[in-house]
């Protein structure tokens, strides 16, 4: 199961609003791993049709190791409880119940039904730590929300004229950039996107294409349109988040340049309501943001109990 994890960690930032999961086939034999699949980009298609596949005529007779429930409803393919069974296979070990009134038991039912031998809650923590985010969206409509700060030993993110790009290292940025890569997107405020000037990019080799989605609350819509975030909105999108009522103007000039905005009802300080920008972004199918923002920004949230 621990290594089903390691697979389904494959698809953090690339498959919402869609769990990532993962699922090894492993033959009757003795225990020779003969199919490997996990949740391929955009949700589809999943880690058991994934593993399967592979697996081949192998997979009769064998057991299936699932981080997740396998679904039981159709959607834009059969459900994988269906291929489960479909492919003879004699047990199934699952890590956690699917949280989606769609699914939730129904995939576990339907195998029980059909033989299928299961076994549950095999590192079922671990599984629940890895899609805390789906399980928000599903049962909240939020996303997760991560913080990543940097600080000096005295409590401070920044010195007293204002810089803040060096407090970490070579290290802790590699690991910023793969945080990025597992999440779905980047939320700053405008003040950080005015200051730092960043692309909020994943830079690190071969992983550009896991840029996630550039998220900046900006209430007066401030951010230039010379901005990097809005130049490369493009090539990894970028979103606005304002308060409604806006310059339609300027909300023009955006969207012809790629970017999205989004208004969302304003906060007693007439900037975006963050409870409501984290249903918002739920609803549009995030399972998984990174704040990267300033003090400002950060203290809101915590504030509203929204880091996670």
């Amino acid at each position: 199961m621990l290594g089903a994890l390691a697979l389904a960690r494959r698809g953090l930032g690339r498959v919402a609003p869609n769990p990532a999961v993962g699922c090894l086939i492993v033959a009757g034999d003795g225990g020779r791993v003969v199919g490997r699949g996990w949740t391929q980009p955009g949700g589809r298609p999943h880690a058991e049709t994934v593993a399967l596949k592979r697996a081949g005529a192998a997979a009769k007779g064998a057991t299936a190791y699932v981080t997740l429930e396998p679904c039981d409803h159709f959607g834009k393919t059969a459900p994988c409880s269906e291929a489960l069974i479909e492919a003879g296979i004699k047990r199934c070990v699952i890590a956690v119940q699917d949280p989606d009134p769609r699914v939730s038991g129904n995939g576990i039912e339907r195998l029980r039904k059909a033989g299928i031998q299961i076994t549950f809650g095999v590192c079922s923590k671990e599984a629940e730590r890895l899609n805390a985010g789906f399980f928000l969206k599903v049962t909240l409509c939020r996303p997760l929300f991560t913080l990543k700060t940097a600080t000096t030993l005295d409590g401070r993110i920044a010195t007293h004229t204002g810089d803040s790009q060096w407090i970490t290292g070579n290290e802790a940025r590699a690991a910023a950039h793969l945080y990025r890569a597992e999440n779905d997107a980047v939320l700053i405020g405008v003040g950080t996107a005015l200051h730092d000037r960043p692309r909020l990019s994943c830079r690190l080799p071969g992983m550009l294409d896991r840029t996630p989605i550039r998220i900046v609350a900006d209430s007066r819509m401030r951010l230039p349109l010379t901005s990097a975030l809005v130049k490369t909105a493009h090539e990894h999108p970028t979103w606005i988040v304002t308060s409604k009522g806006g310059d339609k103007s300027r909300y023009r000039a955006y969207t012809d340049l790629g970017v999205k905005v989004i208004e969302t009802d304003p906060d007693k300080d007439n900037r975006p309501d963050l409870s409501r920008l984290a249903g918002e972004l739920g609803r549009r199918g995030l399972t998984r943001v990174l704040v990267e923002g300033g003090g400002e920004l950060s203290g809101e949230l915590l504030r509203r109990n929204l880091i996670d």
